[in-house]
């Protein structure tokens, strides 16, 4: 048994490393007592959009100490998914479609979580305590958080950038009961660098280290329903999925972590696959094609909305009859994104 929780931490982080974690840090759940107000105004201002579980669950996302009264220390950890091709390069392939790099193969919770437990495991046979896990899919602000911890800091993206990680990497949480020694929280470093800014295709950045989630690809390509605003349409280009323009130009990245995981490397079907291939799916095919990814959440009719987007934009005429076919499809949004990729290409 350890003779004290510094040394307890000085394994846990070895652990942890063997594992797959490339990094490590604790806060404790109090750390980050502006986040409520941030959240607040997030909302307030309407930039969360349709994400209604941002609104409804403040009360817990704003207080990591009010989620769970009882735990004394948050472990928040770093796993890489660093892609070994330039994501940026599918961009200009208008017939190819552009999935986000933490999309192309399995679902990062699932891997992340089982990663997280085991970890967790160890812990509890090392000390007596409990543990909760979060794979963002609870009421957890894992950024600030993350921060905190000093595993790096929020980018003027938004996202978190770390010196020796670049920004291609998940976060996950281990709240516990044990009180283990505090890391220093992470300074920011973005200087004067406005890159992650100025590549937005939609100028979701309203100001540096601010977000509105209503203009981000991301959110317009996996958490929107229904139809995307017609001016934001032509600015989607071929992204199909989530966005990576702005990790992707980070110049951090030059430190990044080469993933290790398997689980993460780009499947070849979808690292640039057709959007004719992809415009046929029936909802079987769809979850065939699918499935133990993080894609198959947003369903067939959602995704097809987004290869029409992309089809319009493609100015490629070939696709005009594939387009056609979906005129009269049963889900609204596509047959409006239908239509809008048939006028499109039809002005050609």
């Amino acid at each position: 048994m350890p003779t004290s929780t510094s040394d307890l931490k000085t394994r846990l982080i070895d652990f942890a490393n063997q594992a797959g974690f490339a990094k490590l840090g604790i806060c404790r759940p109090d750390a980050v007592p502006d986040i409520a107000n941030r959240l607040d105004d997030f909302v307030a201002q309407g930039r969360h959009g349709q994400m209604t579980w941002m609104a409804e669950r403040m009360h817990w996302r704003g207080s990591p100490a009010a989620l769970w009264p009882e735990a004394r220390s948050v472990i928040m950890l770093a796993e890489p998914y660093t892609p070994d091709h330039d994501p940026l390069e599918v961009l200009q392939q208008k017939d190819r479609a552009a999935i986000s790099v933490y999309a192309q193969n399995r679902d990062y919770h699932d891997v992340v979580k089982k990663r997280l437990k085991r970890v967790g495991r160890w812990l509890l046979d090392q000390a007596d305590g409990q543990i909760k896990v979060f794979v963002d899919t609870a009421p957890v602000m894992e950024k600030p958080l993350a921060q905190a911890a000093g595993l790096g800091w929020q980018g003027k993206h938004t996202n978190l950038l770390s010196r020796d990680l670049g920004n291609w990497f998940f976060l996950g949480a281990i709240f516990t009961t044990i009180d283990f020694p505090v890391d220093t929280a992470g300074v920011e470093n973005c200087g004067s660098c406005t890159a992650c800014l100025d590549i937005c295709p939609t100028n979701a950045f309203p100001a540096p280290f601010q977000l509105d989630a209503r203009r981000c690809i991301s959110y317009l390509t996996i958490e929107h329903k229904g139809p995307v605003d017609p001016q934001l349409r032509p600015l989607l280009g071929n992204r199909i999925y989530g966005c990576d323009d702005c990790l992707a130009i980070c110049p951090w990245n030059k430190f990044a972590v080469t993933s290790q995981e398997i689980k993460y490397k780009a499947r070849p079907d979808l690292l640039s696959p057709r959007l004719a291939e992809l415009v046929v799916l029936d909802d079987a095919g769809f979850r065939a094609l699918f499935s133990g990814s993080p894609i198959k959440r947003i369903g067939r009719d959602r995704f097809v909305r987004n290869i029409l987007y992309a089809i319009g934009n493609s100015g490629d005429v070939s696709l005009l009859p594939a387009a056609k076919k979906l005129l009269n499809d049963p889900d609204p949004a596509v047959s409006d994104a239908a239509r809008w990729a048939v006028e499109q290409l039809s002005a050609i």
